[in-house]
């Protein structure tokens, strides 16, 4: 029989890529959304993999339709991607960044203790958990040092996931990822506002990007390698958490440069920092060793920033071309 995957968030990016990951391996995959008549699941039809995939409706808030769920699809392995995903909106929407993952992380998994079902359940985690590590390469066994909302409640999830794996013997993982992208990272994403920028310069309806802080350090990675990952941790025989990052950091200025290089553009004549876009509290350095899903996982990042930087960029030009070709 096929395994049964059931991914939590399958709308977005990681949702999207590691479903088509899941279709390749064999898997029958399920896939849920708040209201999935209403979603157009764009994401599963840019791969298109969107009729390959079981779609139904679930509120993460509502334990009974999640364990009225859990009886139907009888999922082997459980993604939990569904949660608001923006640090600069956190700030903005404090209550809705935490009940969407702290407390919808807990429904998960009380729903997988009430039922006794052996699911495996993944838990996506952020590398924005540890704050500000300075210049040193955090791992996993550095203290947590929340900055924004939406860390804390990422925090609160992983500790969530680790005391029911430690008090129930429950098969639950947190993989703490690094900041990760693609052509399906949405637009309101800074990556992608970059990328969306250069791409319109390029053909010729340029105009001055504004940003934040341009000199903050991220450990950029690729989103379908990071998939790969969340797919091995849950194929341990123990259940433990990883840190997914490439080990890698760089400022975002430079992603910046690299963005406008593809162009022939200095980045500085086309890139200004507006103060109204600061957030309240910030990290400066992230820094990340991922030594342990090199070692355990047998897992590395296959692709650089600037190697990021230009898929985005193709992308991001024949999306272009698409729409202005309607």
């Amino acid at each position: 029989m096929k395994r049964r995957a059931l991914i939590c968030g399958i709308s977005g990016q990681d949702g999207a890529y590691l479903a088509k990951l899941l279709l390749e391996k064999g898997y029958e995959v399920w896939g849920t959304s708040r209201d999935a008549e209403m979603v157009s699941f764009d994401n599963l039809r840019f791969l298109g993999i969107k009729d390959q995939v079981h779609l139904v409706s679930l509120n993460l808030r509502d334990i009974g339709g999640i364990i009225s769920l859990f009886g139907r699809v009888k999922p082997d392995e459980l993604y939990n991607l569904a949660a608001q995903s923006s640090v600069g909106l956190s700030f903005a929407q404090p209550h809705e960044t935490f009940e969407s993952i702290a407390l919808g992380g807990l429904n998960l998994l009380e729903a997988v203790r009430l039922t006794s079902l052996p699911i495996r359940i993944y838990n996506a985690g952020s590398t924005e958990c540890f704050g500000e590590t300075g210049l040193e390469h955090v791992d996993e066994d550095s203290p947590f040092n929340p900055r924004s909302p939406y860390a804390v409640a990422k925090a609160a999830a992983h500790w969530m996931f680790s005391n029911y794996r430690e008090a129930y013997g429950m098969f639950a993982c947190t993989g703490v990822l690094s900041n990760h992208d693609s052509p399906l990272r949405p637009k309101r994403f800074v990556t992608r506002k970059i990328i969306r920028a250069v791409a319109e310069m390029a053909r010729g309806n340029g105009a001055i990007l504004s940003l934040g802080n341009v000199d903050i350090e991220r450990d950029w990675g690729w989103a379908p390698d990071y998939v790969d990952a969340i797919w091995r941790i849950l194929q341990q025989d123990t259940p433990e958490d990883f840190i997914i990052a490439t080990g890698v950091s760089a400022t975002l200025k430079e992603f910046i440069r690299i963005a406008y290089e593809l162009i022939d553009k200095d980045w500085q004549e086309h890139v200004t920092v507006d103060s109204s876009l600061l957030r309240p509290s910030e990290i400066l350095h992230s820094r990340m060793n991922p030594a342990k899903a090199y070692s355990l996982l047998g897992w590395r990042a296959e692709h650089t920033m600037k190697e990021v930087v230009r898929a985005m960029f193709e992308e991001e030009l024949l999306r272009l071309e698409e729409e202005s070709a309607k």
